[in-house]
C-alpha cells in the first residue's frame, strides 16, 4: 500500500508545478491518479465525413484547423470558433466561453471533435462537446476523455495515467480471491484498471467497469461495516418507561396506528429499550403518519427520564411539529418549546436556561439546536425530520449534545431500497406503506399553460363548494430572465380578475415569520380561500380542508418536489385534485409529468425519478457525497450493489484493508455524508 500512498510529485512527468495543477483535481496520490476516471471516449475510427453532416445530428469528425477567431455575444458570452476542413468539405467548430483556446489551438493543427451539429443562417456549425488534438502517435484507437484543470492537457494526462500503470499498478491490491471472482464474472483488478483507461474496445471497457464499481460498492460496504462495529462498541442508553404518559399519548391519537405505524413504533422501542446506541431510518409517504411514531417515540423518550430532541429544516415545520406535539401531549404536564432563527433574542434565552435545567423536556427547531450555547441537562433522543436536508455532521453536532443519545431520521421523500441500504448502511430501516385509513388517492392531471381558463373554471366551481386551494409557483418576484409565473404577480392576477370574490392570501419565504405565521392560520380557519405559495409550503403545512393544489410551470420541478407539494393537500377525507400545468419541452420533464399521472406511490416515484437524474442528482452530491464513487452508479448498479452487499456481510478482511479504506473515503464514511 505505500506504493499506492506515495506522492505523484515524483512520477515520470509530473514535477513540483503540474503537481500543484493536479492537486485542483483532488490528485495527490498514486491511488488518486488510478482512481480518476475518463468522462467518457472517442473512438477516432467512428467519424463522418464533413459534407454528409446535417442539422440535428450528434457525431465526430477529423480535421484540419484553417483559422480560428473569438466572438462576443450581446449577453458577453464568448464564443471561440475555429474554421475545420476535411477531404470533403468545411465546417466551423464552435467552443462556449473556452478563450484560452486561442493559447493552444493554432492554425495547421489536426483535430478531433464530437457534438452536435446546428445550422446558422444557411451555413453548419458544430458545437463542440469533446475534443482531442491529433499528432499521429494515437490518432487511430479509442481514448479516454478526463476531467482536466488549466494547465494540464489530455495528452500529457494520458501519459502520466500510462507511467503509472507501468510502473505502479502490480501494488495495487487484489482483495478478491479468484474464486469469488470467478463466482461473480469478474475480472482481475489489473486488467480492470488498464482497460478502464485504455480499453481495446466497448466489451473490455464494460468487463473493467463491472469491476471497478463492484470494488467500490464492495469497500463502500466494509466502512460501513467497519463503523457500526465501532458504534456497537459503545454503551448507550436503554430507555424505559416509568410513567403512564406513553399510554395517555396514545389516547390523544387521531386514529387507530396502521399496521406499518405500529410495526415502526415496535422497531424503534426495541432499539430505545436496547444497550446500543440507536440509529434509524423512517421512510413513509407524503401522509403515512411518521409524525404520530416520532411523537411516541418522543413520549417513549420523556417517560423514561430523558429530554427529546427535533431538528426540521424550516420554521413553518418546526411550529407545525409543535402545534401537533401539544395536541398529542394534551393533558399531560410535559413542557416543550420551538426553536428557531425567528426566536425573540429574550424568549431564547429563557429556552436554553430551560433545556439547561431540564424544565423543557421536549424542544423543536431548526439549526438553532445545533448552536454551541444550546445544552441539555439530559438528552436521550435525537429525530431529524427531513433528514436530506440535513448533512451527517450536523445531525451528529445535535447527537453530541447528549452521551450517545438515541437517533431517528425520518423522511417523506422515499428512497429506493439499495440506494437506502448503501447510503444509510449505519442506520437500520423502517418503512411505513400504507397510508392512514379514510384517505383517498389524490386526482393528478397535466393540464397546458394554453388551457389555463379551464383550471380557473374548475377551481371555481370547487371553491362554490367550500373547498381551498394552493397555487405554488416557483418564483416570488417576476424575472427578466426566466419566464416564470411569480407568486406575486399570479397573486394580484386572482385576487383582481379571476376570483374577485374569493379571498386569495399570499404566502413566500421572504416575510418575516409572524407574517407567514399569521397567512397559515387564516388559511386554517377557512379565512383565506385561495392561497398563492412559493415552495415555502413543501413541507410543514397540514390543512386538511385544502383540497385543490394547482403547480405552476410544473415542469421546473422535479419529482420528489412535485410530490411533496402534492402531499399538502389528500390530508383529509374528501376527494382532491393536484393540477400540473405548464408546457414540458424536454423528454425529462415529459417523463416527470407522466409519473406523476401515473401514481400517488412515492417509492414507485422515486425508482423513476432516480432512473431520470441518476443517484447523484436524486440524493444531492452535498449531502450525500456521492462524488466519492467514481465509477458505481447506484441507479443502474442494482444488482452489483446487493451482491456487494451480501459479500460484505462474511467477508475477512486483509491487515491493509483499513489503509484503502482510507486511502477510498479521505474523509471517512462520515465525510461521505456531508
Amino acid at each position: 500500500m505505500k506504493k499506492l500512498q506515495s506522492s505523484i510529485q515524483f512520477i515520470k512527468g509530473v514535477g513540483p508545478a503540474r503537481y500543484e495543477q493536479l492537486k485542483k483535481l483532488e490528485i495527490e496520490t498514486v491511488f488518486d491518479l488510478l482512481w480518476h476516471m475518463p468522462r467518457g471516449y472517442v473512438d477516432r475510427e467512428a467519424v463522418t465525413p464533413i459534407s454528409d453532416l446535417r442539422a440535428g445530428d450528434q457525431t465526430s469528425i477529423k480535421a484540419k484547423v484553417m483559422g480560428t477567431n473569438i466572438v462576443r455575444t450581446r449577453r458577453g458570452m464568448s464564443l471561440f470558433k475555429a474554421l475545420l476542413q476535411d477531404d470533403s468539405g468545411l465546417i466551423t467548430a464552435v467552443w462556449f466561453n473556452q478563450p484560452f483556446l486561442k493559447n493552444s489551438l493554432k492554425k495547421g493543427m489536426n483535430i478531433y471533435v464530437s457534438g452536435k451539429v446546428s445550422c446558422m443562417g444557411n451555413q453548419l456549425e458544430i458545437n463542440v462537446a469533446e475534443y482531442d488534438y491529433l499528432d499521429g502517435e494515437d490518432s487511430d484507437r479509442i481514448v479516454p476523455i478526463y476531467p482536466l484543470t488549466e494547465g494540464i492537457s489530455q495528452k500529457s494526462l494520458r501519459r502520466i495515467i500510462m507511467a503509472v500503470l507501468k510502473d505502479h499498478l502490480e501494488s495495487y491490491p487484489e482483495i478478491l480471491a479468484e474464486e469469488i471472482r470467478q463466482e461473480m464474472g469478474l475480472c482481475d483488478i489489473g486488467f480492470a484498471f488498464r482497460h478502464i483507461h485504455s480499453p481495446a474496445d466497448r466489451h473490455s471497457y464494460l468487463t473493467a467497469r463491472q469491476r471497478l464499481a463492484f470494488e467500490e460498492l464492495l469497500i463502500f460496504q466494509l466502512g460501513w461495516q467497519h463503523r457500526n462495529a465501532q458504534i456497537k462498541k459503545v454503551t448507550g442508553l436503554s430507555l424505559q418507561e416509568k410513567d403512564d404518559l406513553l399510554l395517555k399519548v396514545r389516547k390523544n391519537l387521531p386514529y387507530t396506528l396502521t399496521r406499518a405505524q405500529e410495526r415502526a413504533v415496535k422497531e424503534i422501542f426495541s432499539d430505545m429499550e436496547s444497550l446500543q446506541s440507536m440509529g434509524r431510518l423512517l421512510q413513509g409517504d407524503v401522509g403515512a403518519g411518521k409524525t404520530v411514531v416520532a411523537a411516541l417515540a418522543t413520549a417513549k423518550c420523556v417517560s423514561s427520564g430523558f429530554q427529546a430532541a427535533i431538528m426540521v429544516p424550516t420554521e413553518i415545520l418546526a411550529r407545525q411539529h409543535l402545534a401537533s406535539l401539544q395536541k398529542f401531549f394534551a393533558g399531560t404536564d410535559v413542557a416543550m418549546a420551538c426553536l428557531t432563527s425567528g426566536t425573540h433574542p429574550t424568549a431564547r434565552e429563557q429556552i436554553l436556561a430551560a433545556l439547561g435545567s431540564g424544565e423543557i423536556r421536549i424542544i423543536i427547531g431548526t439549526h438553532s439546536l445545533i448552536q454551541d450555547d444550546l445544552i441539555f441537562l439530559d438528552l436521550g433522543l435525537v429525530i431529524i425530520d427531513e433528514q436530506h436536508r440535513f448533512g451527517v455532521r450536523q445531525r451528529a453536532k445535535l447527537s453530541s449534545k447528549g452521551h450517545t443519545p438515541d437517533l431517528l431520521v425520518m423522511t417523506a421523500t422515499p428512497i429506493p431500497r439499495t440506494l437506502a441500504l448503501t447510503l444509510y448502511g449505519d442506520l437500520e430501516m423502517s418503512v411505513i406503506d400504507e397510508l392512514p385509513p379514510g384517505r383517498k388517492e389524490i386526482l393528478t392531471k397535466y393540464v397546458p399553460a394554453a388551457a389555463r381558463k379551464s383550471v380557473y373554471e374548475f377551481i371555481g366551481k370547487q371553491l362554490e363548494k367550500g373547498a381551498q386551494a394552493y397555487f405554488v409557483c416557483p418564483l416570488v418576484e417576476e424575472s427578466q430572465k426566466q419566464d416564470l409565473q411569480a407568486a406575486v404577480s399570479l397573486y394580484e392576477e386572482l385576487s383582481r380578475e379571476v376570483f374577485p370574490d374569493n379571498k386569495v392570501g399570499l404566502l413566500h419565504g421572504r416575510m418575516k415569520p409572524a407574517e407567514k405565521e399569521t397567512i397559515i392560520q387564516s388559511f386554517k380557519r377557512g379565512e383565506i380561500e385561495i392561497l398563492v405559495t412559493t415552495t415555502v409550503i413543501e413541507v410543514g403545512i397540514d390543512v386538511p380542508a385544502a383540497t385543490l393544489m394547482v403547480i405552476e410551470h410544473a415542469e421546473r420541478f422535479g419529482i420528489a418536489q412535485l410530490h411533496q407539494l402534492r402531499g399538502r393537500v389528500g390530508r383529509g377525507e374528501k376527494q382532491s385534485y393536484c393540477i400540473l400545468l405548464g408546457n414540458p419541452q424536454t423528454p425529462e420533464a415529459v417523463q416527470r409529468i407522466k409519473a406523476m399521472e401515473a401514481t400517488n406511490d412515492g417509492f414507485i416515484l422515486a425508482q423513476e425519478d432516480l432512473k431520470i437524474r441518476g443517484p447523484g442528482e436524486f440524493m444531492g452530491t452535498r449531502q450525500h457525497g456521492l462524488l466519492q464513487f467514481k465509477v458505481a452508479d447506484l441507479a443502474v448498479d442494482i444488482e452489483l450493489s446487493e451482491k456487494a452487499r451480501r459479500l460484505a456481510k462474511d467477508f475477512l478482511w486483509p491487515d491493509y484493508l483499513h489503509q484503502y479504506l482510507q486511502l477510498k473515503f479521505k474523509n471517512g464514511l462520515e465525510g461521505a455524508g456531508d
